[in-house]
């Protein structure tokens, strides 16, 4: 348990660092570009030293066309995505859209997995998109809710679901390090045609870059895998939801960044739409982000 909420609490810093970046001056595609080129090299150099690296690798070669699309939906969209929705809506924000994820999966497990939509999850994707539209129309904040920041918000909700899809079949094949010393690099490459690079960029800014691919990146995952050995799939995608409310003091400490009151009535609702979702054990895995 402690290993999850620490990985959740280490998401939640993703989008006040990133914050710093964008502050700046650093492009939020350039952000989330080189948070998969610096924290590949990472997860490759812990898959070689875990043992066996290079058997997992060459077991993987069969898989390198799903890896690859993964690191395009899974790293390009996904991290651009969530970058673009903290430039445009704040950091609090795009981390309660992001949590649009479990809701996005009750809708595309029937299609992709066979997955049966129970009342449950059509009571719980009914919260979430309650709670999403109280956050979208919610006005008298310092920070403005427009349609940008909302659709990048629901966009990485939706890549970030397709880890759950994903996961079902890769993960259980191969080491986590496999699998993103593999996709993060086509992720970057994905990025890299739209990235304008910065000519000058500050020692904070880069302090920055660097922590969110080492933190809340590389440690993060490693620290969910660890979790997901000692407690089971939901209770630790449960756990996990604590990330948008770290999210938000985070936010609130460092910038004073705050949403109006009823943009965080709907972010409790679409948590509790999320801890509903969660709540069957049975019906599907935990997300690897």
């Amino acid at each position: 348990m402690p290993h999850i909420l620490l990985a959740a609490v280490l998401w939640g810093l993703l989008g006040p660092a990133s914050y710093v970046a964008l502050r700046d001056g650093v492009a939020p595609l350039e952000i989330a570009f080189w948070r998969a080129a610096l924290a590949a090299p990472l997860f490759a150099v812990h898959a070689v030293a875990a043992g066996g690296g290079r058997a997992a690798f060459r077991a993987a070669r069969g898989d390198l066309p799903a890896l690859a699309a993964f690191g395009v939906v899974g790293v390009s969209v996904f991290y651009g995505a969530d970058q673009l929705a903290v430039r445009e809506g704040g950091a609090a924000l795009a981390a309660v859209l992001l949590y649009t994820a479990p809701a996005w999966v009750a809708l595309l497990a029937r299609g992709v997995l066979g997955e049966r939509l129970t009342p449950r999850r059509l009571l719980a994707v009914a919260l979430t998109l309650g709670g999403v539209a109280l956050v979208a129309t919610a006005g008298g904040g310092p920070l403005r809710v427009g349609t940008a920041a909302v659709g990048w918000g629901l966009l990485s909700g939706l890549s970030y679901a397709l880890y759950y899809l994903f996961g079902r079949r890769y993960f259980a094949r191969h080491p986590a390090p496999v699998v993103f010393t593999v996709a993060l690099p086509v992720g970057a490459l994905g990025l890299l045609p739209f990235v304008r690079f910065q000519e000058t960029t500050t020692p904070a800014a880069w302090a920055a870059i660097v922590f969110v691919a080492v933190v809340p990146t590389y440690g993060a995952y490693l620290l969910y895998a660890a979790g997901l050995r000692r407690v089971d799939a939901t209770r630790a995608a449960t756990l996990a939801t604590v990330e948008p409310v770290v999210a938000a003091v985070a936010a609130y400490a460092a910038f004073g960044e705050r949403l109006a009151p009823l943009a965080y009535l709907g972010g409790a609702v679409v948590l509790a739409g999320v801890l509903l979702s969660t709540g069957a054990a049975e019906e599907r895995p935990a997300p690897r982000r």
